[in-house]
């Protein structure tokens, strides 16, 4: 069944881009101290220090998709001669339907390139943990150089890698015709970038201090899902050891099958004036990709399709038959996800709206979900739908996926709830409380730089706590923290871990909370 909220998701799920990084010259820094060369596959790359870290920004781990390479799988990034200078981060890609980019012209179709973090003085054999990060935005916006990774690095002693993907329909295009063009008969070149950005990590990560042997893989909103299609992917086999999903649950996150993304896939080309199927590949090679983004309109992104060689069958499918790439597990999700949504949709809803819309929305069921999520109860229609959506969509679907995963793997749930996060700027509506919404819990584990105002000092050692959290689980496959609240894997009793400012705990009525029950029987 087709929720209600995935249309939203493909239209205003928003992780942007801030490009600023400063240039540094070559050589030592002042004061004369060294700056950090490492030696890749591809040659040398000389970073610089920041904080308590080593930076390396801007590094290619596949060739532009550019000219003839667009609408094509990746390919190896060319070696370079000399020592190349690793000080600036790379444009975002092409964006589908951007949000809040500081420089709207700061991308590019030449943007398959990651940065990497490092603590201090790690060097070659350190075999360090390695997180490795992919940023959401409904696989249509969005950029890794959003998430620094320099704080998570120090105070975990991890390398963290977070990499730029394709959008937009140039990262996920259905089209037969392209498709044939490659042995995995696929159309989702996203996929197949973060596939290679793993390899490249696999290959090279050791150079940094990183182990290969040791890779979590994880990623939030569409990076979430991503992790779900890598998680099923046959070719991600090895690739990753651990796997983080936030705010984007298996079960929630379909992909779509064949059909469906070719009718997508046509829709989208004749309106980019390529309908000529005979001529469909060369002649989408030749539009302008400013061209490409305005003939996609609100077309949907559906991100990854399934049923082909690349991912043959629905992650979420393929996990519920136990055949997918096994690795412990961490999931989970903020305490009031959809007010997001509904803040940026419906932000003045009345009551009389309110009910109309459920009436609506969920039939029959109509009069029982005004039962149980009555206005007078929540104190504005908008926290009322807020509560109805966030239940039925992400607080359910990750305690069902989480069910699905804890039978077969070691699995750590949470729930993120700050009750006063900053939520993203540009995103604040005002007089809406927009606390624990879709995408809060970010500015808590990277150096994010979309917040609408920073964390005040509780907030940071909130971020402190789940930074642990996160590095012990890259690190060991459990979250165990000396000193913190202890996080039970998850099990039939279905534990899942409060993170709180004021006391982080263990709750074992998430999914009544939640009133899942009730929404189990109705998606």
């Amino acid at each position: 069944m087709k929720h209600p909220l995935r249309p939203l998701l493909c239209t205003v799920l928003a992780l942007v881009a801030s490009l600023l990084v400063p240039a540094v010259p070559a050589g030592a820094l002042p004061g004369g101290s060294p700056r950090p060369v490492v030696t890749v596959a591809q040659g040398a790359l000389r970073g610089q220090p920041a904080d308590g870290a080593e930076e390396f920004l801007g590094v290619p781990y596949a060739a532009p998709p550019v000219g003839a390479a667009r609408l094509r799988a990746p390919q190896p990034a060319p070696r370079w001669q000399g020592v190349r200078e690793a000080v600036r981060q790379a444009p975002a890609c092409v964006q589908f339907s951007p949000f809040g980019l500081r420089d709207p012209q700061a991308v590019s179709e030449d943007c398959l390139y990651l940065d990497v973090y490092r603590p201090r003085g790690a060097r070659p054999g350190a075999r360090l943990p390695v997180v490795f990060w992919m940023h959401g935005g409904a696989y249509s916006q969005g950029t890794g150089t959003q998430f620094g990774g320099r704080t998570m690095a120090d105070l975990t002693q991890s390398v963290v890698v977070s990499i730029n993907y394709r959008l937009g329909q140039l990262g996920y295009l259905g089209l037969p015709e392209l498709a044939a063009e490659n042995g995995l008969r696929s159309g989702s070149f996203g996929l197949m970038d973060q596939l290679a950005a793993l390899r490249w990590t696999r290959e090279n990560i050791a150079a940094f201090g990183g182990n290969p042997g040791s890779v979590t893989v994880s990623g939030q909103s569409a990076g979430s899902g991503s992790v779900c299609a890598l998680l099923a992917a046959p070719s991600a086999s090895g690739l990753f050891h651990r796997a983080v999903l936030q705010s984007g649950p298996c079960t929630l996150l379909r992909t779509p099958d064949g059909a469906r993304a070719e009718a997508d896939a046509r829709a989208f080309v004749e309106r980019a004036g390529c309908a000529d199927r005979a001529a469909v590949a060369a002649c989408l090679r030749t539009v302008p990709a400013a061209a490409l983004v305005g003939a996609a309109g609100a077309l949907p992104t559906s991100g990854p399709a399934s049923g082909d060689g690349l991912l043959p069958v629905d992650p979420a499918a393929a996990i519920g038959s136990g055949a997918w790439n096994k690795v412990p597990i961490l999931i989970g999700s903020t305490r009031s996800e959809a007010r997001f949504f509904v803040a940026l949709t419906q932000p003045r809803l009345t009551e009389q709206e309110y009910t109309a819309q459920v009436l609506a929305t969920h039939g029959a069921a109509g009069p029982e979900v005004l039962a149980r999520y009555p206005v007078s109860a929540y104190g504005s229609p908008y926290l009322a739908l807020s509560a109805v959506m966030t239940d039925s969509s992400f607080a359910c679907h990750t305690a069902w996926t989480a069910r699905t995963f804890a039978s077969q793997v070691p699995t750590y749930v949470y729930e993120f709830d700050d009750p006063d996060s900053p939520t993203l700027a540009g995103a604040q509506v005002p007089g809406l409380d927009e606390s624990n919404a879709h995408s809060a819990e970010l500015a808590y584990l990277y150096d994010f730089t979309m917040g609408e105002r920073p964390l005040t000092p509780v907030q940071v050692e909130l971020g402190t706590r789940m930074k642990r959290y996160w590095g012990a689980f890259a690190r060991f496959g459990s979250p165990v923290v000396p000193g913190q609240t202890a996080w039970p894997a998850a099990g039939p009793d279905a534990a899942v871990l409060v993170l709180d400012p004021a006391a982080t705990r263990t709750t074992r009525s998430f999914e009544a909370d939640h009133q899942c029950a009730f929404w189990r029987s109705r998606v």
